[in-house]
């Protein structure tokens, strides 16, 4: 409870729907590169994370890979395809050691009859589609710099954040790169320049967000 609490999602529901789903949730646990489930799945459950990070991503017929996001602990996700019973729409793999729980279908349909779960899942879905929005504006509207930093404050809002509470982004450069659809070299030449101006601090395998604020400039500058 105390790791999912961190969620304001789930810390937003009434007491009597999260003890309703804590209490019918299974414990799962995967290796690193063991997959939850594929695209084209059919959907099996509500997952939320406790520990480590999957990746949600996508093969295209030529086999080339598109990341969406990581997801970090305390997030809930999977809802989309037991809303409208249609399969899986990407792959989720284990990036990590991963601990998981996972909500049973039917536990979730019949939470779904509460006018309270129903009306908060309506509204991870808004924020969801707001995101979503804002990607393809990105996309079509602003600067190459623009939607390097977009992407890592959304990155960030589902980080890690240590004691000193900057957002520790899991990604390398080239999984960065595949997920805004630009070349490694041209991702390299704006996270350089992020770094010079204090904006972020750059590790193997992750990247540490020192400025949300000055990446928001950036993102309405731009």
């Amino acid at each position: 409870m105390s790791i999912l609490m961190a969620d304001p999602w789930f810390a937003s529901l009434p007491v009597a729907d999260r003890k309703t789903m804590l209490a019918s949730c299974e414990h799962l646990r995967l290796r690193p590169g063991e997959m939850l489930f594929r695209q084209g799945d059919a959907p099996d459950g509500l997952y939320a994370l406790l520990s480590g990070s999957v990746k949600m991503s996508t093969l295209s017929a030529e086999g080339r890979e598109a990341i969406l996001i990581f997801l970090e602990a305390a997030t809930w996700f999977g809802e989309i395809s037991l809303i409208d019973e249609q399969p899986r729409t990407h792959d989720a793999t284990a990036l990590t050691e991963v601990e998981l729980l996972v909500l049973d279908p039917k536990v979730f349909r019949s939470l779904m009859q509460r006018n309270s779960f129903a009306t908060a899942i309506a509204r991870m879905l808004a924020r969801r589609i707001r995101l979503l929005y804002g990607i393809v504006e990105d996309a079509g509207l602003r600067s190459v710099r623009a939607r390097v930093a977009r992407r890592l404050l959304l990155l960030a809002e589902v980080a890690q954040r240590p004691q000193d509470g900057h957002a520790i982004v899991p990604v390398t450069q080239e999984a960065l790169a595949m997920m805004l659809g630009m070349t490694r070299q041209t991702l390299s030449k704006e996270l350089r320049f992020f770094k010079q101006h204090g904006l972020i601090r750059l590790a193997y395998g992750k990247i540490e967000i020192l400025s949300e604020n000055k990446l928001s400039a950036l993102c309405d500058k731009e």
